[in-house]
């Protein structure tokens, strides 16, 4: 249990009312009971709260929580923000019992930090560093000579591969794979896929051809205070390393291809596909399902839209959407046109039906 008091406390924010009042858990404001806090941080959740049965609730600043019949309330002036503390002081987290379960496997030389806990059926290569408070669920596997920082948790079935090197307080969602090799092949001779790029659509004469794999040399190296979400992948780099900047959190099946360097402070959304040899700024923001290509880059405090295809380099700073991608109004204004165009359209052909009738042609 907690009181509003300690929320307060944890929110940086005075009480109003009984700071006493003591909660079992937080609730949608409509379902909030005696034992619930409300989080009605916003002017629309007003009705819902006064049909709930809650005692206390986290209101939008200004709001009068006496006329909602309550007995104290914390008031926030951003409503996300406080989401952002409220659900960290109360989860729970996933349930690990300290020290390395029975059915792991620790080979030699992996020395483990102060505090771990290591979950059923783990895996931990040769030679791996892992730092003090790490939690690793079950199922997990981490590979020769990797290094993993302090007050790090991975999730069921994650796998870190060889001589990844990862930052502190990392996180990473059930089946994340960091470290599996690049998609990397070549033909023997030019292929019909270079000959179309170089081209910009001509193969030329069609050959039968096949791949020849390039191996990953390369590993991934991860800045502290990175996520990643489910089922997402991040390549191992041919050469050099792929590398991912501090503070950047990747949603759930998001693909980085190998050698792709992102900045720090970056979101990438679900979906997000990048492809290998591309480098991205700082701060930047790639909505759902945004594509970027091999080999470009993209500036800092870029936004896409979700559904963007970034072809060519994008400056610092720009919003774009659309597939080619486009600064956003310019994709906005295409897409009102393309709305227009049924009843253009429709408009033109009157327009001729009037010309032949009155004895022209109807060409116009």
């Amino acid at each position: 249990m907690f009181t509003l008091a300690e929320i307060a406390e944890t929110l940086g924010r005075p009480f109003e009312g009984d700071g006493t009042l003591r909660f079992v858990r937080a609730a949608e404001p409509g379902a909030a009971g005696a034992e619930d806090l409300a989080l009605a941080m916003s002017p629309s959740y007003a009705n819902a709260l006064r049909s709930g049965r809650a005692r206390g609730a986290i209101l939008w600043e200004g709001a009068d929580w006496r006329d909602f019949g309550l007995k104290g309330a914390v008031l926030v002036p951003r409503a996300r923000l406080a989401m952002a503390a409220i659900t960290s002081a109360l989860d729970p987290g996933p349930e690990m019992a300290p020290g390395v379960h029975p059915t792991a496997i620790v080979e030699a030389g992996a020395q483990l930090g102060k505090d771990v806990s290591v979950g059923p059926y783990v895996i931990i290569g040769r030679h791996v560093r892992i730092g003090a408070r790490a939690r690793i669920a079950a199922q997990a596997t981490v590979a020769e000579d990797a290094q993993i920082g302090d007050d790090a948790l991975l999730m069921q079935g994650v796998r870190i591969g060889a001589r990844v090197v990862i930052g502190d307080r990392f996180i990473a969602q059930p089946g994340a794979v960091i470290g599996g090799d690049g998609f990397s092949f070549v033909t023997p001779q030019e292929s019909g896929v270079e000959k179309a790029r170089r081209s910009l659509g001509d193969q030329g004469e069609v050959t039968t051809q096949s791949w020849t794999r390039i191996h990953s040399l390369g590993s991934v190296r991860i800045g502290d205070d990175v996520e990643v979400g489910a089922n997402s992948t991040i390549d191992r780099g041919t050469v050099s390393d792929t590398s991912i900047g501090r503070g950047t959190k990747i949603d759930n099946l998001v693909m980085v291809g190998h050698n792709n360097r992102i900045g720090e402070d970056c979101l990438l959304c679900g979906q997000v596909g990048i492809a290998g040899g591309s480098t991205i700024g700082d701060r930047v923001v790639l909505g759902g399902k945004v594509g970027v290509n091999d080999n470009i880059t993209i500036g800092n405090d870029v936004v896409a839209g979700g559904g963007t295809d970034i072809f060519t380099r994008v400056r610092d700073g720009e919003v774009i959407m659309g597939s080619p991608a486009v600064k956003m109004e310019t994709n906005m204004a295409m897409y009102r046109a393309l709305r227009r165009l049924p009843r253009a359209l429709e408009q033109l052909a009157e327009l001729r039906a009037k010309i032949k009738a009155g004895g022209g042609d109807g060409n116009v």
